[in-house]
């Protein structure tokens, strides 16, 4: 199914450009490597919704009307939101002077560290244009993205 890389409207069949944004005979900007309103290519769109976690994620789903970047977005904001929150409730749970040694100081630190490799997995597969799929972040981001789609509608 293709999406109007501008609007983000759905496209019917084998329309290659949407008739609200280009109309008849306007063929700018109807190739695949289009950029967005920042002037952003796709892939570095993708790459900078996580670049800067949680916070470019929001600024790009508000802003980049493509489904693409809309998803890496979503998916950025649930994820490293999610990890946010869950570092400040260890944090809190597990406070003691001794935290290096603590269980709630090792579940921080593996929590980090996985926020990490995933935040490199991340850039480098929306950098390549691929939809990496984390479980339960990337179904909440789909239903995120669904409906501000049809919201825009």
């Amino acid at each position: 199914m293709a999406y109007c890389t501008k609007c983000g409207a759905e496209l019917a069949g084998d329309a290659s450009s949407c008739p609200k944004c280009h109309p008849a005979g306007d063929e700018e900007n109807s190739s695949a490597g289009e950029k967005g309103e920042l002037g952003l290519e796709e892939n570095i769109a993708g790459l900078l919704c996580y670049a800067g976690l949680w916070v470019t994620g929001l600024v790009f789903f508000l802003i980049d009307k493509r489904p693409s970047v809309r998803f890496h977005a979503a998916q950025s904001m649930v994820l490293f939101g999610g990890l946010q929150v869950a570092y400040i409730v260890l944090d809190e749970a597990f406070f003691s002077i001794f935290r290096v040694f603590s269980l709630g100081g090792f579940l921080i630190r593996v929590l980090q560290f996985l926020g990490l490799v995933l935040w490199i997995v991340l850039m480098v597969k929306a950098y390549q244009g691929e939809k990496f799929r984390i479980p339960v972040a990337a179904d909440i981001a789909d239903s995120l993205v669904k409906s501000q789609m049809r919201q825009l509608h």
